[in-house]
């Protein structure tokens, strides 16, 4: 039965309360004051699973008569997260507890605003009692289950479903069942992250288990993650690995985006800086890479003419390069290379004498002009990689 008065359901209050951040800040903050292992957690991963649980309670309200309709993946997903943290269980209870009946003590405010009856509102808090009770049993469940899964540590189960998901054979996708144990939502999108290995690869995913949501786990001694939104640079402050984010896809979708992950690092891993990259931004790379013989087709039918001995040609081959990098622009190529744009123009037009082909006046511009660019691109960067330098 649904409390209502005069048009106020009581799942409009929790839903109202589902999408207020001041509430929802509020009940993470008291479910972290309660439980220092849980504010070592990131704010935004411990706000996500108490908004999740405010929903939840809304749901709960609705179908309250029809048993089998109440969903307690909110309260379960909770429960392996923090099994796979390693957060004690006591610890996790303290905070849901905490958080639980401060959820009591909003909606009761917010009910009596709207009018609600003293005789109502006894049965909203006996009913908020029963959902806590429920959530406190799920989220002890979904724990235990992380455990059980995990018998050499808590870790274990994340890794295993993890090669599962993202190595296995076609066809060996983790049920919905495995996914939600280990704490990942089967519908929700997430981005892949993977680090090279390294000797502080197993602090580096200690890490990021601690301050982002989602699951990290160590395969081949590299560092494997499924996380739902990209990380910002402060949550992940002095990285001094090099990881690759794929764009978001449902976990049954990410086996590919993991290889292309892969590939990128081995691409990027020892020449490129530490920090986070989005797989995208390195397309080019990865595709330059994987077609080195077209590479040197189009080196040789483009810049025939250049010398590899030549240091000059080497200069020449750099300067366009930034050139087509900076939009072919002959201010920004010039700030680029601390150089006068004069410097810029005389080098791209004896590259035109030397190669008989233009990256100035137009020449490049148009559709066809796209492809054009990127052959030369291509061209110029096979045949700078090809060169040793002096």
């Amino acid at each position: 039965m649904t409390v209502v008065h005069e048009g106020e359901p009581v799942t409009g209050v929790l839903r109202a309360m589902a999408a207020d951040a001041d509430v929802c800040a509020e009940l993470t903050r008291t479910a972290r004051s309660r439980s220092p292992e849980l504010a070592r957690l990131s704010e935004p991963e411990t706000r996500s699973h108490v908004t999740a649980l405010v929903r939840a309670a809304e749901a709960w309200f609705s179908t309250f008569d029809r048993v089998d309709e109440q969903d307690f993946a909110a309260a379960l997903l909770l429960g392996a997260d923090r099994a796979g943290q390693g957060i004690p269980m006591t610890a996790v209870l303290r905070g849901v507890q905490a958080a639980l009946t401060r959820v009591v003590e909003i909606t009761l405010d917010r009910c009596r605003s709207a009018g609600v009856s003293d005789a109502a509102l006894l049965t909203v808090v006996l009913r908020l009692k029963e959902y806590g009770d429920a959530v406190e049993r799920h989220v002890v469940n979904g724990y235990r289950a992380a455990e059980l899964g995990a018998p050499r540590g808590p870790g274990e189960s994340r890794a295993r479903l993890l090669r599962r998901l993202l190595m296995g054979t076609p066809g060996e996708i983790p049920t919905r069942a495995e996914l939600t144990r280990v704490g990942i939502r089967p519908e929700s999108p997430y981005h892949c992250l993977v680090a090279e290995p390294g000797e502080g690869t197993r602090a580096l995913t200690a890490r990021l288990s601690s301050t982002l949501p989602g699951v990290f786990a160590l395969l081949d001694d590299r560092l494997v993650g499924l996380c739902p939104r990209l990380p910002d640079t402060e949550e992940i402050p002095g990285l001094s690995a090099l990881v690759i984010a794929s764009p978001a896809a449902a976990p049954d979708r990410l086996r590919p985006l993991y290889r292309l992950c892969v590939r990128a690092l081995e691409v990027n891993g020892r020449q490129g800086p530490p920090g986070l990259r989005e797989l995208t931004d390195l397309a080019g790379e990865i595709a330059l890479a994987d077609h080195p013989l077209l590479g040197a087709h189009l080196s040789d039918r483009l810049l025939g003419g250049l010398d590899p001995a030549d240091d000059f040609h080497r200069q020449l081959a750099l300067t366009a390069v930034a050139f087509l990098d900076h939009g072919r622009r002959l201010d920004r190529t010039s700030t680029a290379l601390f150089t006068h744009p004069n410097t810029v123009r005389y080098r791209l037009a004896r590259l035109q004498q030397i190669t008989g082909e233009p990256l100035t006046d137009g020449a490049l511009d148009g559709p066809s002009g796209t492809l054009t660019t990127l052959h030369w691109w291509w061209a110029l960067t096979t045949w700078l990689r090809s060169t040793p330098t002096s």
